[in-house]
Parts: C-alpha cells; structure tokens; sequence
C-alpha cells in the first residue's frame, strides 16, 4: 500500500484483492462503452506479470490501473475512474505511482493502447512525455483505430 507525502490525506493506492474485481469491473463498465468482462479482470488478477492497483479514497475505490512488467517493459493495458472522482488527479496519482514502482523494477520503456477519440486520456499521457508510435486501424471491436503511445525510460525519470 502507498500513503506518501504525494497523496491528500484519506487517499491510498493498493494493489486489488479478489473480492475487489466485481468494484473495478462496475468501475470499467461506467467508463468504457465496450468494457472489460469480470472474467477478463479475473485473468489479469490471476496473471503473474498483471498488477490492477486501486486509488482509494476513505476506503471507497475511486480507480484502477492494470499494468503488465515484462522484461523491463510495461504495458498499460487499462486505467479508469469512478465517475464521481473524475478530474480529481487520480489517474495522475496512479500514473506516477505505477511509474515509480516499475523504475525501481528495472523499468526501460512503457507502451499503451488508446482510442483516437478518447482524448483526455491521450492528453494525461502526453503530460507524462507518451509519444504517438504508431496508428493501429480498426483496432477495436467498433472499429476505432488506436493509438500506440510510448515512454522511454528516461522521460519518465
């Protein structure tokens, strides 16, 4: 669990319990028109280079993050707040502290997937020096492309 100096009073960040995937899942439903299953948080719970961390909020979940490490390389594979906590900074708070965790892991290069269209998103990842890679056509079920976003290592210093 992380309660630094960076965080307002009341607010934690923890790593997910299994009791926690049906929260983190509503959470996803409310933030995704096409959403992430139970079971798909499920198999990340279970995946040993998955981590789902928790934004909390006085004990309520506000937020997650997934994030895989392989290698040196993290992969953000999907990041959302509750609705009633949106543009609060959680997602900021969870971007750093999942970028500090894996520095200190070996971190050399994070990558993400993004729709086009979700551009607050893509504006908090630039904030944190992503860079567009590339443009991945009709990468999602509705046909929206993606863009693939990257952070060098030393950006994220």
């Amino acid at each position: 669990m992380t309660m630094g100096p960076f965080l307002p009073a009341g607010h934690t960040i923890r790593m997910t319990r299994q009791e926690d995937l049906s929260i983190v899942h509503a959470i996803e439903c409310c933030s995704q028109e096409h959403s992430w299953s139970l079971a798909h948080f499920e198999a990340e719970y279970n995946n040993p280079v998955s981590t789902i961390d928790l934004y909390l909020v006085d004990r309520e979940i506000a937020g997650f993050i997934c994030t895989w490490l392989v290698a040196g390389e993290m992969q953000i594979q999907n990041l959302a707040t509750a609705v009633a906590y949106r543009r609060c900074g959680i997602a900021a708070h969870l971007m750093e502290h999942v970028l500090a965790r894996s520095r200190n892991k070996g971190l050399q290069s994070t990558w993400l997937e993004v729709r086009v269209s979700n551009l607050p998103a893509i504006a908090l990842y630039r904030r944190y020096g992503f860079e567009q890679h590339a443009r991945r056509a009709n990468y999602y079920h509705d046909g929206e492309d993606a863009l693939v976003m990257y952070l060098p290592e030393e950006a994220s210093e």
